[in-house]
Protein backbone atom coordinates (compact mmCIF):
# COMPACT_ATOMS: atom_id res chain seq x y z
CA UNK A 1 0.00 0.00 0.00
CA UNK A 2 1.06 3.70 -0.87
CA UNK A 3 1.77 5.86 2.16
CA UNK A 4 -0.46 8.10 2.39
CA UNK A 5 1.69 10.29 4.86
CA UNK A 6 5.10 10.30 2.70
CA UNK A 7 5.47 13.69 2.02
CA UNK A 8 8.83 12.68 -0.14
CA UNK A 9 9.35 15.11 -3.27
CA UNK A 10 6.79 17.83 -1.47
CA UNK A 11 8.07 21.35 -1.05
CA UNK A 12 6.66 23.39 2.12
CA UNK A 13 6.84 26.90 2.99
CA UNK A 14 6.80 27.55 6.85
CA UNK A 15 5.68 30.86 8.02
CA UNK A 16 7.26 31.79 11.73
CA UNK A 17 9.98 28.95 11.05
CA UNK A 18 12.09 30.91 13.86
CA UNK A 19 10.60 29.35 17.14
CA UNK A 20 7.60 27.73 18.53
CA UNK A 21 5.03 26.14 16.81
CA UNK A 22 6.30 27.23 13.34
CA UNK A 23 9.56 25.37 13.93
CA UNK A 24 7.99 21.89 15.46
CA UNK A 25 5.84 21.88 12.56
CA UNK A 26 8.79 22.32 9.83
CA UNK A 27 10.56 19.49 11.38
CA UNK A 28 7.52 17.04 11.21
CA UNK A 29 6.83 17.81 7.98
CA UNK A 30 10.80 17.20 7.58
CA UNK A 31 10.72 14.28 9.13
CA UNK A 32 8.07 13.34 6.55
CA UNK A 33 10.69 13.65 3.88
CA UNK A 34 9.13 17.02 2.52
CA UNK A 35 11.22 19.94 1.56
CA UNK A 36 11.45 22.39 4.25
CA UNK A 37 11.46 26.85 3.37
CA UNK A 38 11.61 28.30 6.51
CA UNK A 39 10.83 31.77 6.78
CA UNK A 40 10.09 34.83 9.49
CA UNK A 41 11.93 38.10 11.27
CA UNK A 42 14.58 36.86 12.95
CA UNK A 43 17.18 34.69 10.18
CA UNK A 44 19.50 34.42 12.63
CA UNK A 45 17.27 31.98 14.40
CA UNK A 46 16.31 30.42 10.95
CA UNK A 47 20.00 29.84 10.41
CA UNK A 48 19.77 27.87 13.70
CA UNK A 49 16.59 25.60 13.09
CA UNK A 50 17.99 25.12 9.37
CA UNK A 51 21.11 23.25 10.90
CA UNK A 52 18.56 21.30 12.76
CA UNK A 53 16.07 20.41 9.66
CA UNK A 54 19.11 19.38 7.60
CA UNK A 55 19.98 16.99 9.77
CA UNK A 56 16.54 14.88 9.74
CA UNK A 57 18.29 14.64 5.54
CA UNK A 58 15.75 17.14 4.02
CA UNK A 59 16.94 20.27 2.28
CA UNK A 60 15.91 23.26 4.00
CA UNK A 61 16.24 27.24 3.15
CA UNK A 62 15.64 30.52 4.68
CA UNK A 63 14.21 33.86 3.85
CA UNK A 64 13.34 36.82 5.98
CA UNK A 65 9.82 38.02 5.96
CA UNK A 66 7.75 40.71 7.56
CA UNK A 67 3.84 39.89 7.97
CA UNK A 68 2.68 43.60 8.04
CA UNK A 69 4.78 44.18 4.66
CA UNK A 70 2.87 42.51 1.45
CA UNK A 71 6.12 43.60 -0.79
CA UNK A 72 8.30 41.48 1.53
CA UNK A 73 5.67 38.39 1.72
CA UNK A 74 6.01 38.59 -2.22
CA UNK A 75 9.79 38.64 -2.41
CA UNK A 76 9.70 35.69 -0.06
CA UNK A 77 7.10 33.62 -1.80
CA UNK A 78 9.11 34.37 -5.43
CA UNK A 79 12.71 33.62 -3.99
CA UNK A 80 11.20 29.97 -2.38
CA UNK A 81 9.59 29.04 -6.20
CA UNK A 82 12.69 30.48 -7.99
CA UNK A 83 14.72 27.78 -5.68
CA UNK A 84 12.81 24.88 -5.78
CA UNK A 85 10.39 25.21 -8.63
CA UNK A 86 6.97 24.62 -6.42
CA UNK A 87 5.30 25.13 -3.23
CA UNK A 88 3.00 21.99 -2.29
CA UNK A 89 2.59 23.07 1.29
CA UNK A 90 1.55 26.19 3.18
CA UNK A 91 1.71 26.74 6.89
CA UNK A 92 1.05 29.67 7.89
CA UNK A 93 2.09 29.87 11.58
CA UNK A 94 3.80 33.20 12.40
CA UNK A 95 1.90 35.86 14.56
CA UNK A 96 1.51 37.70 17.80
CA UNK A 97 -0.57 37.85 20.84
CA UNK A 98 -2.65 40.64 21.72
CA UNK A 99 -3.47 42.10 24.65
CA UNK A 100 -5.18 44.73 25.59
CA UNK A 101 -8.78 46.33 27.18
CA UNK A 102 -11.19 46.55 24.68
CA UNK A 103 -11.81 50.31 25.67
CA UNK A 104 -8.51 51.44 25.57
CA UNK A 105 -6.52 49.44 22.69
CA UNK A 106 -4.78 51.83 20.43
CA UNK A 107 -5.68 51.67 16.81
CA UNK A 108 -1.95 50.95 16.02
CA UNK A 109 -1.84 48.15 18.93
CA UNK A 110 -5.04 46.65 17.10
CA UNK A 111 -3.77 46.73 13.59
CA UNK A 112 -0.25 45.44 14.07
CA UNK A 113 -2.13 42.35 15.35
CA UNK A 114 -4.74 42.04 12.08
CA UNK A 115 -2.06 42.80 10.38
CA UNK A 116 0.21 40.24 11.77
CA UNK A 117 -2.33 37.32 12.36
CA UNK A 118 -4.94 38.01 10.02
CA UNK A 119 -4.25 40.15 6.94
CA UNK A 120 -0.29 38.72 6.80
CA UNK A 121 -1.08 35.19 6.57
CA UNK A 122 -3.90 36.11 3.67
CA UNK A 123 -1.72 37.68 1.66
CA UNK A 124 1.12 34.72 2.48
CA UNK A 125 -1.85 32.72 0.91
CA UNK A 126 -2.94 34.64 -1.68
CA UNK A 127 0.56 34.72 -3.27
CA UNK A 128 1.53 30.99 -2.67
CA UNK A 129 -1.86 30.17 -4.26
CA UNK A 130 -1.31 33.07 -6.89
CA UNK A 131 2.11 32.52 -8.03
CA UNK A 132 2.23 28.16 -6.71
CA UNK A 133 -0.80 26.88 -5.56
CA UNK A 134 -3.01 27.56 -8.45
CA UNK A 135 -0.64 26.89 -11.72
CA UNK A 136 0.08 23.24 -10.57
CA UNK A 137 -3.31 22.49 -9.86
CA UNK A 138 -2.42 21.25 -6.07
CA UNK A 139 -1.88 22.46 -2.80
CA UNK A 140 -2.00 22.24 1.20
CA UNK A 141 -2.60 25.17 3.59
CA UNK A 142 -2.27 24.70 7.14
CA UNK A 143 -3.60 27.52 9.30
CA UNK A 144 -2.84 27.94 12.69
CA UNK A 145 -5.51 29.58 14.40
CA UNK A 146 -5.99 28.83 18.19
CA UNK A 147 -8.92 27.86 20.42
CA UNK A 148 -9.32 31.32 21.32
CA UNK A 149 -10.76 31.41 17.64
CA UNK A 150 -13.68 29.97 19.22
CA UNK A 151 -13.94 31.21 23.27
CA UNK A 152 -12.18 34.17 25.20
CA UNK A 153 -9.60 34.08 27.72
CA UNK A 154 -10.79 34.42 31.01
CA UNK A 155 -8.93 36.86 33.21
CA UNK A 156 -7.33 38.43 30.61
CA UNK A 157 -7.94 41.19 27.86
CA UNK A 158 -7.61 39.29 24.43
CA UNK A 159 -10.24 40.91 22.02
CA UNK A 160 -7.41 41.54 19.22
CA UNK A 161 -6.32 38.70 19.06
CA UNK A 162 -9.54 36.48 19.26
CA UNK A 163 -11.23 38.29 16.50
CA UNK A 164 -7.78 38.25 14.48
CA UNK A 165 -8.17 34.55 15.26
CA UNK A 166 -11.68 34.18 14.65
CA UNK A 167 -11.16 36.18 11.48
CA UNK A 168 -8.55 33.36 10.05
CA UNK A 169 -11.18 30.42 10.88
CA UNK A 170 -13.45 32.01 8.91
CA UNK A 171 -11.00 32.80 6.00
CA UNK A 172 -9.82 29.08 6.17
CA UNK A 173 -13.75 28.20 5.74
CA UNK A 174 -13.64 30.45 2.90
CA UNK A 175 -11.24 30.06 0.86
CA UNK A 176 -11.03 26.39 1.14
CA UNK A 177 -15.09 26.27 -0.56
CA UNK A 178 -13.55 29.12 -3.38
CA UNK A 179 -10.03 27.01 -4.24
CA UNK A 180 -11.53 23.24 -4.08
CA UNK A 181 -11.56 23.61 -7.43
CA UNK A 182 -8.38 23.92 -8.29
CA UNK A 183 -7.57 20.75 -6.26
CA UNK A 184 -6.18 23.17 -3.36
CA UNK A 185 -7.38 21.97 0.60
CA UNK A 186 -7.57 24.93 3.17
CA UNK A 187 -7.38 23.04 6.90
CA UNK A 188 -6.84 25.04 10.78
CA UNK A 189 -5.15 23.71 13.45
CA UNK A 190 -6.31 25.39 16.49
CA UNK A 191 -4.25 24.62 19.74
CA UNK A 192 -5.05 24.84 22.83
CA UNK A 193 -1.92 26.40 25.63
CA UNK A 194 1.35 24.27 24.05
CA UNK A 195 4.79 26.00 25.39
CA UNK A 196 6.24 28.90 23.26
CA UNK A 197 7.97 31.96 23.59
CA UNK A 198 4.31 33.65 23.63
CA UNK A 199 2.76 31.55 26.07
CA UNK A 200 5.48 30.25 28.31
CA UNK A 201 5.61 33.18 30.90
CA UNK A 202 1.57 32.62 31.67
CA UNK A 203 1.70 28.62 31.32
CA UNK A 204 4.03 28.68 34.50
CA UNK A 205 1.64 30.88 36.53
CA UNK A 206 -0.60 29.50 39.08
CA UNK A 207 -3.44 31.42 38.00
CA UNK A 208 -2.87 29.30 34.36
CA UNK A 209 -2.37 26.04 36.20
CA UNK A 210 -5.71 26.98 38.14
CA UNK A 211 -7.81 28.18 34.94
CA UNK A 212 -6.49 24.53 33.05
CA UNK A 213 -7.54 22.91 35.94
CA UNK A 214 -10.80 24.14 35.23
CA UNK A 215 -11.33 23.89 31.58
CA UNK A 216 -9.29 21.69 30.00
CA UNK A 217 -10.21 18.23 30.28
CA UNK A 218 -6.79 16.80 30.70
CA UNK A 219 -5.73 19.40 33.14
CA UNK A 220 -2.71 19.89 31.69
CA UNK A 221 -0.93 22.62 28.70
CA UNK A 222 -0.17 20.56 25.65
CA UNK A 223 3.49 18.86 24.91
CA UNK A 224 5.46 19.61 22.12
CA UNK A 225 5.38 17.00 19.09
CA UNK A 226 1.65 16.32 20.08
CA UNK A 227 -0.14 18.23 17.13
CA UNK A 228 2.76 17.22 14.48
CA UNK A 229 -0.16 14.08 13.69
CA UNK A 230 -2.88 16.59 12.45
CA UNK A 231 -0.23 18.64 10.69
CA UNK A 232 0.89 15.58 8.36
CA UNK A 233 -2.38 14.07 7.90
CA UNK A 234 -3.23 18.15 6.60
CA UNK A 235 -0.21 18.36 4.81
CA UNK A 236 -0.46 14.84 2.91
CA UNK A 237 -2.79 13.57 0.56
CA UNK A 238 -4.10 11.19 3.18
CA UNK A 239 -6.63 14.33 3.28
CA UNK A 240 -7.34 14.95 -0.06
CA UNK A 241 -11.19 14.79 0.80
CA UNK A 242 -10.89 16.74 3.58
CA UNK A 243 -11.44 21.00 3.39
CA UNK A 244 -12.75 23.87 5.43
CA UNK A 245 -12.17 21.92 8.73
CA UNK A 246 -10.70 23.56 11.59
CA UNK A 247 -9.18 21.04 14.75
CA UNK A 248 -8.91 21.96 18.14
CA UNK A 249 -6.02 19.70 19.72
CA UNK A 250 -6.54 21.57 22.72
CA UNK A 251 -7.07 18.74 25.55
CA UNK A 252 -10.56 18.98 26.10
CA UNK A 253 -10.68 23.01 26.28
CA UNK A 254 -13.73 23.27 23.68
CA UNK A 255 -15.60 20.33 25.47
CA UNK A 256 -16.64 22.44 29.09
Amino acid sequence: MKNLFDLSGKVALVAGGSSGLGYDFAKALANQGAKIAIVARRTDKLEENKKVIEELGVECITHFVDLRDSKSISECVEYVISHYGRIDILVNAAGVKGVGVGAEQSNEDWMKVMDSNLNGPYYMMREVARRAMIPQNYGKIINICSIHAFVARIGIPTGSYCASKGGMLMLTKSLANEWAKYNITVNGIAPGYFPSEITQSYIDTDAFKKTCETYCSFGRPGVTGEMDGIAIYFASDASSYTTGQIVAVDGGWLTV
